[in-house]
């Protein structure tokens, strides 16, 4: 084990395998490093004192649990596999960037590019996301309980992104496959990204994606969005709309 300060689990609501970690005593290196570390044994996780720091928590690639108490910074959970992590308070920009698995939970705001060209796993922000959610995702899902920014699910390839609040400009610009669900208004949508039916089956996914971000929205509130599929493939009668 790496040379990361734990400290003792003292209160009644932390179980006594719990390793905590104090950031304002450790560096993010120290806790990356210890969670790497394939000879460990704790699977829960106690990080105090974030206080914003950049790259928390990256590359985890084995089962654990972990709850982060504060703001994290740039990239927190990035490359993320496996795990299941709660952090109490805000995100900054690129949260859970290319996750491929595992579950990556943040209770207030996230700032730009959540869950960038994420493969899979799920991503949950009980607030606000800003511009460029879900930009480039290859299976990820998303649930966003507040509202998002412009530039939403940009060429977002695959998986789902569901928005129980707004959605700002541009949603869904140049959208391959990706499924979109949104609560709320939508300001604009991008190039090749129109509104679609909702079937029996999308309010069936859509039940259980709510389900598993905790939530409980009604599915018949919300509008489905998906590729119009004029841009697969270039083609001269539609070059106005590249």
């Amino acid at each position: 084990m790496t040379a990361v300060a734990h400290e003792p689990a003292r209160t009644a609501d932390i179980a006594e395998d719990t390793t905590v970690v104090d950031l304002a005593r450790s560096s993010v290196r120290e806790l990356n490093k210890a969670l790497h570390d394939t000879t460990g044994t704790s699977t829960e996780w106690l990080v105090r004192n974030p206080a914003g720091k950049h790259n928390i928590a990256v590359g985890i690639d084995r089962p654990l649990t972990m709850t982060v108490e504060g703001n994290v910074g740039y990239f927190f959970a990035g490359m993320h596999q496996a795990a299941d992590i709660t952090v109490t308070g805000n995100a900054g920009q690129g949260l859970a960037e290319n996750i491929m698995s595992g579950r990556v939970h943040v209770q207030g705001d996230a700032s730009q590019s959540v869950a960038a060209t994420g493969h899979g796993g799920l991503v949950v922000v009980d607030g606000n996301a800003s511009a460029r959610c879900g930009i480039s995702m290859k299976g990820v899902d998303i649930v966003v309980g507040g509202n998002v920014g412009h530039m939403s699910a940009f060429m977002a390839q695959a998986g789902r992104l569901v928005v129980c609040g707004d959605a700002g400009d541009s949603l869904g610009d140049s959208l391959y496959e990706t499924r979109i669900y949104v609560k709320g208004t939508v300001a604009s949508l991008g190039s090749d990204c129109i509104e679609k039916q909702m079937r029996p089956e999308h309010l069936e996914e859509l039940a259980e994606l709510l389900a598993a971000a905790g939530r409980e929205d009604d599915p018949a509130d919300f509008r489905r969005y998906g590729s119009g599929r004029t841009l697969y493939h270039f083609n001269a009668a539609n070059s106005s709309a590249y």
